[in-house]
């Protein structure tokens, strides 16, 4: 005989999960019951928002659902916040918690950790958010839960179980069931979008978070068809930074979205073309009627009556469409190369002071990072510069919270990363501000020993919102704080710290710092102070 958290522990299992982030609470304990004879390793964070975040990064980078633990009332809304980031950036994750008993009128009882309505809470955050009524139905939310992540846009899950629930005994351990794979493209689709692709003249690639797992097929269909490749924040390192087909910019930029709108054909791979990918809401309708959309979420697929819309994921479509691609011209591929050419030289020239002040400090940076080392980036001003101007030659390489824009994102997300990949190094950029909001987690970090090193960019303000003031003619306001002495917060929580003042000192300090895996680094950067 089995409880429902040691069959549930067992179904997880079965379904390949190794790693559960939670911090566990008196509603919660029946789980742990469950996780003490498995295989599964627990990660305990200090907050269950650091938590959540360290579920998206293990997610992005294994691929697999980062699963959280989590009590009641209290634990489920501090993790609402990595949820949204995960459901915005579309990451697999996979939330349990138990749940008071439901009450037929919603009525709250002033019962401990209660909420009138706790799925309620979770579902604009999720693919679905469901409560079970019994414990035979768990399995089966489970299995939908899966058949989510490995067939559609993968976003978080949230399921509830009733506290009575929590105890039940099952007499039969629960089965896995075998998921289902992504749709897949028609022929007669394969057909009709490359005789589109061959008639064209001046195409373009934009390239989502959806091929980061199909670079190569990407890379060979561009190669191809001799097509330009930009892409979104989440798809860069898709095609390598220095290809010659690579635009090397997201769409944020002027000269790229211009290219966009010259382009007479537009293919759409894995990218729902977000407001927060170009940050112009007219882009969208000014984009070529001729338009080919591959994704694995249908509602993005709607446009208009020239778009060849294709649900199904992007690497087995485009192997499958690649034979029926015509060899470009040398014309055809030089005149793509001349194009992408002006518009990188349009982009150095159109860098502002402030960013050009950025890309020499990450011009120092870059070279110092192991081959192998994965960047994980807050919302701060030294990350907006790179994520648009900082070529990747792989994909999965930088993560950054694109999507929702969550503050305290980088540090928590970093950690996720190193204890999926405990043997690859990981940088963690981030601001004064977005550090302090999931500052606690520097005590788990030095507690498990990962190799994480942060770059702190230090402002002492939230630099972002003072200049937007500023622009917006509006005396700043509550955008400077009194920092705490980062260096000695650092060595308090287990880490070595060091702060430097010039690039050279910067640069040098990163390797010693990725030269040495006995302790995490921080390394602060004053902007005030910078030589």
């Amino acid at each position: 005989m089995l409880t429902v958290g040691e069959a549930l522990v067992d179904l997880l299992e079965q379904y390949g999960v190794d790693t559960v982030f939670g911090i566990p609470g008196t509603h919660s304990i029946e789980l742990y019951r469950g996780l003490e004879n498995s295989s599964i390793r627990h990660i305990l964070p200090r907050h269950e928002q650091g938590g959540g975040f360290m579920a998206d990064g293990y997610a992005r980078a294994t691929g697999k659902p980062g699963v959280c633990f989590v009590i009641t009332g209290p634990g489920v809304t501090n993790i609402t916040t990595p949820m949204g980031e995960a459901y915005m950036d579309s990451v697999p994750m996979l939330v349990i918690s138990p749940v008071n008993q439901p009450d037929a009128g919603k009525y709250n009882r002033g019962r401990l950790h209660e909420i009138t309505d706790q799925a309620a809470v979770t579902a604009p955050f999720t693919a679905f958010s469901a409560t079970v009524n019994h414990a035979r139905q768990l399995p089966e939310l489970i299995a939908r839960a899966f058949t989510i992540f490995t067939s559609e846009q993968p976003r978080p899950v949230h399921i509830s179980i009733p506290l009575d629930v929590m105890p039940e005994q099952i007499d039969q351990p629960w089965k896995a069931v075998s998921l289902p794979k992504p749709p897949q493209a028609g022929q007669d689709q394969l057909q009709r979008a490359a005789q589109v692709i061959n008639k064209s003249e001046c195409p373009l690639i934009i390239a989502g978070g959806g091929c980061r797992f199909a670079s190569e097929q990407v890379t060979a269909l561009a190669e191809k068809a001799a097509i330009p490749v930009t892409t979104t924040v989440a798809g860069r390192g898709v095609i390598a930074g220095s290809h010659k087909l690579a635009v090397g910019a997201q769409l944020r930029a002027d000269a790229v979205k211009q290219m966009a709108k010259d382009a007479d054909l537009v293919i759409l791979l894995g990218t729902e073309l977000a407001q927060t990918d170009h940050w112009d809401d007219d882009l969208p309708g000014e984009l070529s009627a001729n338009q080919i959309r591959v994704n694995l979420n249908s509602n993005t697929l709607l446009a208009g009556q020239k778009t060849q819309a294709i649900n199904a994921e992007v690497s087995s479509t485009l192997q499958e469409l690649l034979p029926l691609i015509d060899q470009a011209t040398d014309e055809k591929r030089q005149s793509a190369y001349k194009c992408i050419n002006e518009v990188r030289d349009q982009l150095t020239n159109d860098l502002t002071q402030k960013e050009q002040r950025h890309m020499q400090v990450m011009n120092m940076v870059m070279p110092a990072l192991p081959s192998d080392c994965t960047v994980v980036s807050d919302m701060t001003q030294l990350a907006y510069t790179s994520i648009d101007f900082i070529p990747l030659e792989r994909p999965n390489s930088w993560f950054h919270p694109t999507g929702y824009g969550t503050l305290g994102y980088a540090l928590p997300a970093g950690m996720g990363v190193a204890i999926a990949k405990p043997e690859q190094p990981v940088l963690v950029m981030v601001g004064d501000a977005g550090l302090q909001y999931t500052v606690q987690e520097l005590t788990l970090a030095a507690e498990l020993n990962l190799d994480v090193t942060i770059l702190l960019w230090n402002n002492d303000a939230l630099s972002q919102i003072r200049d937007d003031m500023v622009n917006a003619d509006i005396d700043p306001l509550a955008v400077t704080q009194t920092n705490p002495d980062f260096m000695k917060l650092a060595q308090a929580c287990g880490w070595d710290s060091v702060a430097v003042n010039d690039l050279e000192s910067l640069q040098a300090q990163l390797k010693v710092a990725f030269s040495q895996t006995e302790r995490p680094v921080l390394i602060q950067l004053n902007e005030n102070e910078l030589s």
